[in-house]
């Protein structure tokens, strides 16, 4: 059982960009020792907490300053992208840093339509996500002869591919082009099984996959008692009701007592929407984690930890590591 980490660099309330980025860099690193699998950066614009905008070059960061964990996407928002750009970047970082990148791909904007204009410019309304990817994996394949549009650097590095998605399209596109497929259960889990099940019921074996590789979302806030755990939480359920209220912003400072500042009816959207969540000391969070594991039988679990203090944040991805590495161990000799 593989796991992994999912960051978005959270920009935190009283924080700047430059100390999120730092941070990125610095929970890389213990990832790394922690026996993380890959360390994923998304892409969201237009977003006052957030500060991987620019996810290739904050890969390139913390590939730079780590040495054996895979380091990518989760996601590059596509359709804000010419592929031959995406290719040429990722292409760039797999030279740079050869078997150890990993672009994962979503169809949507990662922001607000406003910006999604300014970053295009001009919208298509045509969804042209299967062409693109296509044309994105002929790019990072081996060139033919006369190929009149190359990446370089790009070609022939075949940089691996995910499909990203919260719905049916991407488990479909991504069984149709044998893709390994990673789910946004973290935040969006409603189609969750229905797509498990689509993405491994028509998956088409390729040149770049010869069985469905699935890999599930997780939040989790551990700790060294259930009530920490619980108060760490809190962060992400006002960040999820602010943006679901059109007010997004830095990542709030947790509080004591979640119902009184979420009213009922929000608290239980927010809470349906983090249902992929694990929370408390490590055997709650083992147990957990069992659960959805022994239900979407995943082949990899990538972790998100938007907590606030950086420290606590740390204590949340070790004790994670130290449960899916037990976890694993049990499976294996069991």
């Amino acid at each position: 059982m593989r796991y992994s980490v999912l960051d978005l660099s959270p920009i935190v309330e009283g924080g700047s960009a430059a100390q999120s980025l730092r941070n990125t860099l610095d929970v890389a690193q213990h990832a790394e020792g922690w026996g993380y699998t890959r360390y994923w950066l998304a892409e969201h614009h237009n977003m006052r907490g957030i500060a991987s905008a620019a996810t290739s070059v904050v890969i390139g960061h913390v590939a730079g300053g780590t040495k054996t964990i895979r380091v990518g996407s989760g996601g590059v928002m596509l359709p804000n992208h010419a592929p031959l750009i995406i290719a040429e970047q990722f292409g760039t970082l797999a030279t740079l840093y050869p078997g150890r990148i990993d672009l994962g791909v979503g169809r949507a904007p990662g922001t607000d339509m406003q910006t999604a204009r300014a970053l295009r410019r001009g919208m298509d309304q045509t969804d042209s996500f299967p062409q693109d990817v296509v044309e994105l994996l002929g790019y990072l394949g081996e060139a033919s002869p006369n190929q009149p549009v190359r990446a370089v650097p790009g070609e022939g590095t075949n940089v691996p591919v995910w499909i990203l998605g919260s719905s049916l399209y991407g488990a479909q596109l991504a069984a149709q082009l044998g893709l390994p497929y990673a789910f946004a259960s973290h935040f969006a889990p409603a189609a969750l099984a229905e797509a498990v099940d689509i993405y491994r019921d028509r998956f088409q074996p390729s040149q770049f996959s010869a069985e469905p590789y699935f890999m599930l979302a997780v939040n989790a806030f551990a700790a060294d008692d259930a009530e920490t755990g619980t108060y760490l939480k809190t962060s992400m359920q006002q960040a999820f009701a602010r943006l679901r209220s059109g007010q997004p912003g830095p990542l709030p400072r947790p509080v004591q007592d979640i119902s009184q500042i979420l009213d009922v009816g929000l608290l239980r959207m927010v809470d349906q929407a983090m249902q992929c969540s694990v929370a408390g000391t490590a055997t709650q969070v083992r147990t957990s984690m069992e659960a959805l594991v022994q239900r979407y039988q995943p082949d990899e679990v990538i972790v998100s930890a938007p907590i606030h203090d950086h420290t606590a944040r740390l204590r949340s991805l070790e004790i994670t590591a130290e449960v899916m590495q037990s976890f694993a161990e049990a499976r294996r000799t069991g």
